[in-house]
């Protein structure tokens, strides 16, 4: 059901639940693997992004080394485990790192969805939105546009990944543990659970406003440990915080039926 490149940075090149395929392959703008490039490359898939998402290093100091099960970073170890049952896959998360250590974590998923896709949240989550190259604003889910038209010509709304419009949007759901997401008549579902740590989702709706030389068209939903995609703003609860254990684990569960 998953099948992950350990030499790229154990990246999930396909996720099958439900009888299709969840994730997208990419732009194609890489082939092989990442290692030891110092620019973050989009190569589609899921990426582990930690301890940041933006910032630095961009997308983590994951991504462009080899992952055999574990990975290490600075002074931390980071180990995974999957498991699979009928139509739902569960990851096991086991992060050993200094007390008191601050992350963001996430998993990038970029998913293979169509216009007119659906994002579905709890009506009323607050939302930390970031339009490319700009601070965060506040917003409630699933959308008010009555101030994004100085930004965009046309009303935003998040939870529709829309026609190509040449807009490019991030956003943080806060305390949000479960998202689904409709497509060609299934829906996959992600539950991320971590008692006592914070748990959003992130959201990438790029229809074809990113990057700017060569955009193309992109969705990401992203179970999340933070509240921010950049580790060096976060204030007090916007980040995970490893307890005086040194070990924190968390449990990603995805799954997927036909709707």
């Amino acid at each position: 059901m998953v099948t992950i490149d350990p030499a790229d940075g154990g990246r999930w090149t396909s996720l099958r639940l439900g009888g299709r395929e969840w994730l997208w392959a990419g732009p194609g703008l890489v082939t092989g693997p990442r290692t030891g490039l110092a620019t973050f490359i989009d190569a589609g898939g899921v990426d582990e992004c930690f301890p940041t998402v933006r910032g630095f290093p961009d997308h983590g100091g994951l991504w462009n080394q080899p992952w055999d099960g574990m990975v290490t970073y600075n002074n931390v170890i980071l180990t995974r485990a999957f498991n699979a049952g009928t139509d739902t896959v569960s990851v096991d998360y086991h992060l050993q790192a200094p007390a008191g250590y601050r992350f963001i974590w996430a998993a990038h998923a970029l998913l293979d969805c169509v216009p007119g896709a659906t994002i579905s949240a709890h009506p009323g989550t607050e939302c930390r939105l970031y339009p490319e190259a700009a601070p965060w604003l506040p917003w409630t889910w699933p959308g008010d546009a009555h101030w994004v038209t100085a930004i965009w010509p046309t009303p935003l709304e998040l939870g529709t990944f829309g026609p190509t419009d040449g807009t490019a949007a991030g956003a943080v759901l806060l305390d949000c543990p479960t998202v689904s997401v409709r497509d060609r008549g299934a829906e996959l579902t992600m539950t991320l659970s971590c008692p006592g740590q914070p748990v959003s989702t992130a959201l990438w709706r790029n229809q074809g406003g990113f990057p700017d030389d060569a955009p193309y068209r992109s969705l990401g939903v992203e179970p999340m440990l933070g509240r921010v995609f950049d580790l060096a703003t976060a204030g007090p609860g916007d980040a995970a915080v490893v307890p005086e254990s040194g070990e924190l684990t968390w449990r990603l569960t995805l799954s997927a039926r036909p709707v």
